[in-house]
């Protein structure tokens, strides 16, 4: 479906990102990253749901010695990158935190639709939504993450109360069982975010319709299918309609959340008793094809992966099942740190740690609950705190730092 050049160019990326994750394991004193030993999920259990080991190249802990740059403001502009706001209005000046986070070096933005109770976050119409990210790449200094939620149906932040063209849940379109159908809502929904400046969709969804009565997933619509090939076959098509338009996607909940029976944005959520390997097939067909740009984390805690720890702080998870099994080489996006999941059982600064040791890139914050106006200036002092002290090694932020950049770098290609 996709044109021939365009495949080429995501390909080429795909090799940048592969040569800069090289270059930061190097950097980290890693071995080799595509070891696909690991073996996880019940069907790989003996009698009882015991963790599998994590592979020995599989860093646990930046080095003790601390090693920051002789720029502590060089450094801040570095750690920025990393990171992926949510801010509230509909138009920025010159003097808000949003700005100066952005001059300042902020990865990435994350818009939401206009919230039903204080009446405040993005999104107004196409004409001011197009304003505003105008305004947001110009106050950033390089390439800028421009990102949103737009899977279709009810999660759809662009949506007709603003003026935008009513979408389909990804549900409806498996049901379908057509991939042509899926291609052309990918198409459509990319259409609409580029002419809004808005160059990362945080979808598809690629969980599997396991429990239909999952608040989360399920009885939203925001699955494909209970099929793990459906879901596969559809979450491609829509990821090349969204490449046309020159739209980026990060598929979504890794490692499944198609199983759960609540909602990590509410509460600690456990799939040890229902997650199976199935849920992991839509990620392993979609990754083998080169066809995502990012992968997202969810929070869900599973025993049979990493014992009592969220899949998104999970160096198991991530350095072990997605990077080494999976074999994924580019850009890890946490979901919300500042969900009831991770703010429940984890500081921000343990939070952010634990997200950056596991192997994640991006840091998503969508700042909703409490609204924290200068939050990004906040998490960029408390990654510092954390590069000074010798938890964090500015390896390791480099080399997320370099996976940041061919996804932004391939965001930014029309």
């Amino acid at each position: 479906m996709s044109t021939p050049a365009r495949i080429s160019r995501r390909t080429l990326l795909r090799g940048l990102a592969a040569g800069s994750v090289a270059t930061g394991l190097a950097a980290c004193g890693a071995q080799s990253t595509a070891t696909p030993s690991l073996s996880v999920g019940p069907s790989a259990q003996p009698a009882g749901p015991a963790p599998p080991p994590v592979p020995t190249e599989a860093p646990t802990r930046s080095p003790e010695t601390p090693t920051p740059t002789s720029d502590p403001e060089a450094l801040r502009r570095k750690i920025g990158r990393l990171l992926m706001v949510g801010f509230r209005g509909f138009t920025i000046g010159p003097d808000d935190p949003i700005t100066k986070a952005l001059e300042a070096g902020l990865g990435g933005v994350i818009l939401f639709d206009r919230d039903r109770v204080t009446g405040t976050r993005n999104i107004e119409s196409p004409e001011q939504l197009a304003a505003l990210t105008a305004s947001l790449r110009a106050a950033a200094p390089g390439n800028l993450i421009v990102a949103i939620d737009q899977e279709g149906g009810r999660v759809s932040r662009l949506n007709p109360a603003q003026g935008f063209p009513a979408t389909r849940s990804q549900a409806e379109i498996g049901a379908t069982d057509d991939p042509e159908v899926a291609f052309e809502a990918g198409r459509a929904m990319g259409a609409t975010m580029a002419a809004a400046g808005i160059d990362l969709d945080l979808a598809p969804v690629v969980d599997v319709n396991v429990n239909p009565a999952n608040p989360a997933i399920g009885a939203l619509g925001r699955s494909f299918s209970d099929d793990p090939s459906v879901v596969a076959a559809m979450a491609e098509a829509a990821i090349d309609g969204l490449h046309e338009l020159g739209v980026r996607a990060a598929i979504k909940h890794f490692p499944g959340l198609g199983s759960a029976s609540a909602n990590t944005d509410y509460a600690h959520v456990d799939v040890t008793q229902t997650w199976t390997e199935v849920e992991l097939e839509p990620f392993e067909t979609l990754i083998a094809a080169d066809l995502p740009d990012a992968v997202m984390t969810g929070h869900i805690v599973n025993d049979t992966l990493d014992p009592g720890v969220p899949a998104s702080l999970s160096v198991t998870t991530v350095e072990g099942l997605l990077r080494r099994r999976l074999g994924w080489a580019g850009a890890v996006i946490t979901d919300d740190l500042g969900a009831e999941a991770i703010e429940s059982r984890y500081t921000r600064e343990d939070a952010v740690a634990l997200a950056l040791e596991a192997g994640n890139d991006l840091l998503l914050f969508a700042n909703q609950t409490v609204y924290v106006p200068d939050l990004a200036a906040e998490l960029v002092e408390t990654i510092l705190a954390l590069v000074t002290s010798g938890r964090i090694s500015e390896a390791r932020i480099d080399q997320s730092i370099e996976r940041v950049d061919v996804l932004a770098v391939g965001s930014a290609i029309e």
